[in-house]
């Protein structure tokens, strides 16, 4: 079991992230909200974070920049969850700091086998 922050504007987005995060026993923390992420982490100290790439206001990869100058932060799992799924997009969402990069829309298996690698 794992603790993991979701990031996503999208409501349907986030709620299957959660229900399929949280059925394989994870606890899961999630926002709609990019403003509110580093104050959540600093409570929560996830494990993984998931998040969108594009969002009104502050997008992920800001996101990412944000918390890994958190102290205790730097040895975050990061996945980049996106439709943004062209091969120059991933290359650019791994180089930004991401430890995998899944396109929607995916399904419950892909999503668990991406976590797994990354936290068990």
């Amino acid at each position: 079991m794992a603790r993991i922050l979701i990031v996503d504007d999208s409501p349907a987005d986030l709620k299957f992230l959660e229900t399929a995060l949280q059925s394989a026993r994870h606890q899961v923390t999630a926002l709609n909200d990019p403003a509110q992420v580093e104050a959540v982490a600093d409570q929560v100290r996830p494990e993984l974070l998931m998040v969108d790439v594009v969002m009104p206001g502050r997008n992920g990869y800001e996101v990412v920049r944000g918390l890994r100058k958190q102290p205790g932060m730097e040895a975050l799992k990061v996945v980049f969850v996106s439709s943004k799924g062209n091969e120059t997009d991933v290359k650019w969402g791994l180089r930004q700091g991401a430890d995998d990069y899944l396109v929607k829309p995916y399904t419950p298996e892909q999503l668990m086998t991406v976590v797994q690698k990354l936290v068990g």
